[in-house]
C-alpha cells in the first residue's frame, strides 16, 4: 500500500485535478471490464470538482456512487451530499437511478405513515453496500480532523462490526447524520483526501504525523493499494 501527495496551487486548480483523475480511475476500471464503485463526499471542493466533470473520458451510465455519510433530513434537502452531487453532475451526466445508492432520508418511510429510525437507515445501508471493496472512496478532511461524520472523541470510532452507524450529536450541522465507519471505508482499493485551504493545514499535518485516531479521525482511513492526498498549497503549508 502506498501513500502519495499532489500540491496544486490553488483550489481551482485542486478541483480540475480531482475531477480529471476521476474521470481517468472510472475509464480505467471499465476498460478491465467492470463497473466501478465510488464512494462520494460532500464539501466545497468536492463539489467544485463534480461541477467540471464532463461526458468525454468516462462512461457515467456504467458507474455506481455511494456516500461515506449524510445528513439525516428530508429527500431532496438542499444540505444533503446527494442533492448537491446530483445538482453538480449525477442528473446531467445521466447516471441511472439504480446505479445512485443515497443514504436513506429522514422521511423514507413517510409513506408507511411516519419517519425511519436513524438505526435501522444505517443498517439498512450497511446491507445494501456492495460485497467486494469499493474501487474508490473520496474524503474530505474536518478542520478537527472529522472524517465522513466520524468525529473526534466519538464512540462511533470505535465501531469494529456495523458498516454504517448514526450521529445524534454532530459537532456541525445538522446534528443528525449517517456515516460509514472504519471497517467498511478501509475496504477500498483507494482512498483519495480532497483538502483545501489553511483551515485545514494543522488537520493535515497531524494525520501525516499519526496523530491517534482518537484525536484525529481521518489517521484511521487508508487505502488498500493506495493513499492519496490531493491538496492546494494552503491545506498543505504545515507539511
Amino acid at each position: 500500500m502506498s501513500t502519495e501527495r499532489v500540491i496544486h496551487p490553488d483550489a481551482d486548480t485542486l478541483a480540475g485535478d480531482i475531477a480529471e483523475r476521476l474521470a481517468e480511475a472510472i475509464s480505467r476500471a471499465q476498460q478491465q471490464g467492470r463497473e466501478p464503485h465510488v464512494v462520494l463526499t460532500g464539501g466545497t471542493i468536492a463539489i467544485a470538482a463534480y461541477e467540471q466533470l464532463s461526458a468525454d473520458g468516462a462512461d457515467w451510465s456504467r458507474v455506481h456512487l455511494w456516500w461515506g455519510d449524510e445528513r439525516f433530513v428530508a429527500a431532496g434537502h438542499e444540505d444533503r451530499n446527494d442533492q448537491q452531487a446530483r445538482d453538480a453532475f449525477i442528473d446531467r451526466l445521466g447516471i441511472p437511478d439504480d446505479h445512485v445508492h443515497a443514504m436513506p432520508a429522514r422521511d423514507a418511510s413517510a409513506h408507511d405513515g411516519g419517519e425511519q429510525s436513524m438505526s435501522d437507515a444505517a443498517d439498512g445501508y450497511g446491507a445494501s453496500l456492495p460485497g467486494e471493496p469499493f474501487d474508490l472512496v473520496l474524503l474530505g478532511l474536518g478542520p478537527d480532523g472529522h472524517v465522513a461524520s466520524l468525529f473526534p472523541g466519538f464512540t462511533q470510532l470505535d465501531e469494529q462490526v456495523r458498516s454504517c452507524v448514526e450521529v445524534y450529536d454532530s459537532p456541525k450541522p445538522p446534528p443528525e447524520r449517517i456515516t460509514l465507519t472504519f471497517p467498511a471505508l478501509n475496504r477500498s482499493a483507494e482512498v483519495w483526501f480532497l483538502v483545501s485551504g489553511d483551515g485545514k493545514a494543522d488537520a493535515v499535518a497531524r494525520v501525516v504525523a499519526g496523530s491517534p485516531v482518537a484525536e484525529t479521525p481521518a489517521s484511521g482511513v487508508t487505502g488498500l493499494e493506495r493513499t492519496l492526498w490531493i491538496l492546494d498549497e494552503p491545506a498543505a503549508s504545515h507539511l
